[in-house]
């Protein structure tokens, strides 16, 4: 804990991008989006890359490549995907979201009624379950409002992240000022 009240200013300055990040997916939804898909872009790309060269050492050992130098591939076909293709990559990423949503949602139902035997609970892990199924579907129905909504929700979170991390970074340099030097 020293050490971070020693750099509380790190911390602040995490809060503040975060804020930052955060007010800009609300209020220039499609420069965030598609900063969003640049990042994963140069992400996938670098990951391929690391994977290739990975891959070629391994061979080098005579260990096993194959399934570096494919998922090297993959991750640069993504990444080029998402350059030459951003509305289909933030449509591809939407989806996986809907899926994830729809999935979890139907454990979550399951779950719930599992629990029912045990007694207690199922209410509420039925009925989160019940609105992520309801949040996937929504999210297919309509991609376009979908990826608004979830850019949205991200810009809502960044902000609340933020602010936590101010008000961390604060009690941080409030410890440190309490510290008796050494």
């Amino acid at each position: 804990m020293l050490a971070l009240s020693r750099n509380w200013w790190a911390v602040a300055v995490r809060g503040v991008v975060a804020i930052l990040f955060g007010l800009a997916a609300l209020v220039w939804p499609d420069v965030t989006l598609a900063f969003l898909i640049a990042l994963f872009g140069v992400y996938a790309l670098l990951d391929g890359i690391f994977a290739i060269v990975a891959a070629f050492r391994a061979a080098r050992r005579d260990l096993r490549w194959g399934p570096l130098a494919f998922e090297g591939v993959l991750g640069i076909l993504a990444g080029l995907a998402a350059f030459v293709w951003p509305s289909l990559t933030a449509l591809a990423l939407l989806y996986l979201i809907a899926a994830w949503a729809i999935v979890t949602g139907l454990a979550e139902v399951i779950g719930a009624v599992q629990l029912r035997e045990v007694g207690g609970g199922t209410l509420w892990l039925g009925l989160a379950g019940v609105i992520s199924i309801i949040f996937g579907v929504l999210l297919i129905l309509f991609p376009s409002s979908g990826a608004l909504a979830v850019l949205w929700v991200i810009g809502v979170y960044a902000i609340v992240f933020g602010i936590l991390l101010l008000v961390l970074a604060w009690q941080l340099r409030s410890m440190g000022e309490q510290r008796p030097a050494m």
